[in-house]
């Protein structure tokens, strides 16, 4: 009986750092990725026309046509570039 119990501490003493290793993974990893990905999503969604957004590329422009995945951006006089609605980094500070 005793030796099961010490064979039951035993595990449980083996098991517990990689609990602990999971839990601090999960808070410090995984949590702060998965709202990060939450608000990027919901900020692509919300783009409307005449929002002034910069690309993962660098561009600074206006929103001129929006449709479900693809967005026209005009980024000069004339010149309208046609890209995928995830290659919007942010919305453009005003």
């Amino acid at each position: 009986m005793k030796e099961q119990q010490a064979s039951t501490g035993a595990l449980l003493g083996l098991f517990l750092p990689f609990v602990v290793m999971l839990i601090f993974f999960w808070f410090v990893l995984i949590r702060p990725q998965q709202k990060q990905q939450k608000q990027r999503r919901q900020m692509l969604d919300a783009l409307k026309k005449g929002d002034q957004v910069v690309t993962w590329g660098g561009i600074h422009g206006e929103i001129t046509t929006l449709k479900e995945d693809v967005l026209t951006l005009k980024i000069a006089d004339k010149v309208e570039v046609k890209l995928e609605r995830s290659g919007v980094q942010n919305l453009a500070k005003r």
